[in-house]
């Protein structure tokens, strides 16, 4: 089983916050990330994929083929966006960064899998102090 990760970089605006919650509620819980005004972070976002090599191409999966599905999928939607208002797969969801991870492995794993390959991780760096990784629900 050999892994391979594309690494690609975004930039969006969001909120954590519940509405059913006063402002005052939102910051007890959330912090300043509950700020009325959105606040924003330039994520990192790597994609791993795993699989057997092709014995023709050598390759678990085409990495310009995984380049043009995280764009399409998960760049497209979310780069210079607010999370909560305009990601369609965030809508109805908290704009957590883990939240966020799943979102993106459920936009991802169709078009992976469809290659022959098996997603492996989502790793979203929000800051360079917090990084959530998600592994699937398995």
């Amino acid at each position: 089983m050999v892994y391979i990760t594309r690494k690609e970089h975004f930039n969006s605006a969001h909120r954590l916050f519940r509405e059913e919650y006063s402002d005052e509620e939102n910051l007890r819980i959330f912090g300043k990330c509950s700020n009325p005004l959105w606040h924003g972070h330039n994520y990192v976002l790597q994609v791993t994929v795993k699989g057997e090599l092709s014995p023709v191409t050598g390759f678990v999966m085409d990495l310009k083929v995984l380049s043009r599905l995280i764009d399409e999928k998960v760049l497209q939607q979310l780069d210079h966006r607010n999370i909560n208002l305009e990601v369609a797969f965030m809508k109805g969801k908290l704009a957590s960064t883990e939240n966020l991870a799943i979102g993106i492995w459920e936009e991802l794993e169709p078009g992976v899998c469809s290659s022959g390959s098996i997603l492996h991780s989502v790793r979203l760096e929000e800051t360079e102090n917090n990084i959530i990784e998600y592994f699937g629900n398995k």
